[in-house]
């Protein structure tokens, strides 16, 4: 059995439909075991000795309308381990629910509420579980955005008293996958680094310039002098054209025709000229 003595918080944005975990531990790759989420149903985290059953059977469970109240009752009933498990679950639209055996090491717990649920074991207090809260439900923005500000607060708080290893993000919404084709949205995962919660923020930045459309407060209109400095740049990258040059780096998400660019694009442009 595996032992991810960690923090975690599962946690949903019913306005944009979408569910996730984000979780970092002293483990090797954590993402392997900890998270699991369908998109439009709900979100489970599964850590200390892990019954990583209580994924699937919680999702199925969900899917089949029960709430995450009732579920963990069912899970732990017919698990002899209930006192060394830990987990939490959160529904599509806010329900939560979280668990805590007797047995896992100190110091271990867990809060939740509407939308959210977190928990964490061999930590270095209270504190820690409480960042995840606090912040979560204090930060602004999309939810990936929110569940890595929650990391970083527990982590500033104390975190796994043993260290930090790995950490992994999954947001999951219906249609939200690559071409639409499934619910994995977002899906990243630190497996080893001495500084997870970091490596996996600046992962996410990646992922939000390669696959997420541009935010209308990031548009520059292109004016005559920022045209003539496009030019040059995309002439520099040896590429035709702007558009081109987009589509070769993979930013086929920021295309315009409207006679804007997107902060996030151009800046892409002007470091990649100056390498």
């Amino acid at each position: 059995m595996l032992r991810p003595s960690t923090f975690s918080i599962v946690a949903c944005d019913p306005d944009q439909s979408e569910v996730g975990v984000a979780v970092q531990s002293k483990f090797l790759a954590v993402g392997a075991a900890v998270p699991w989420v369908t998109g439009g149903v709900g979100a489970v985290a599964t850590q200390a000795w892990a019954n990583t059953s209580y994924g699937p059977r919680g999702l199925a469970l969900l899917e089949e309308g029960k709430a995450p109240g009732q579920i963990v009752q069912l899970l732990v009933d017919t698990d002899e381990q209930r006192d060394d498990r830990q987990f939490g679950i959160v529904d599509s639209i806010g329900r939560s629910a979280t668990y805590t055996g007797a047995r896992c090491l100190d110091w271990a717990g867990g809060k939740c509420g509407p939308n959210y649920a977190v928990q964490g074991n061999i930590l270095a207090g209270p504190a820690v579980v409480d960042g995840l809260a606090n912040t979560f439900l204090q930060t602004k923005g999309c939810l990936a955005d929110r569940l890595i500000a929650a990391l970083r607060a527990a982590q500033a708080a104390g975190g796994d008293r043993r260290g930090k290893q790995s950490a992994a993000l999954y947001v999951a919404k219906p249609g939200g996958g690559y071409g639409g084709f499934n619910d994995r949205y977002i899906d990243l995962r630190v497996d080893d680094h001495p500084d997870p919660i970091e490596e996996l923020a600046r992962i996410l930045a990646l992922h939000k310039l390669y696959f997420f459309k541009a935010e209308p407060h990031d548009l520059i209109a292109i004016d005559p002098s920022l045209q003539r400095e496009i030019d040059d740049l995309v002439k520099r990258a040896k590429a035709k054209n702007l558009v081109e040059f987009m589509h070769r780096e993979n930013l086929e998400e920021r295309v315009r025709n409207d006679g804007t660019i997107d902060k996030q694009t151009l800046g892409y442009l002007r470091a990649y000229v100056a390498k």
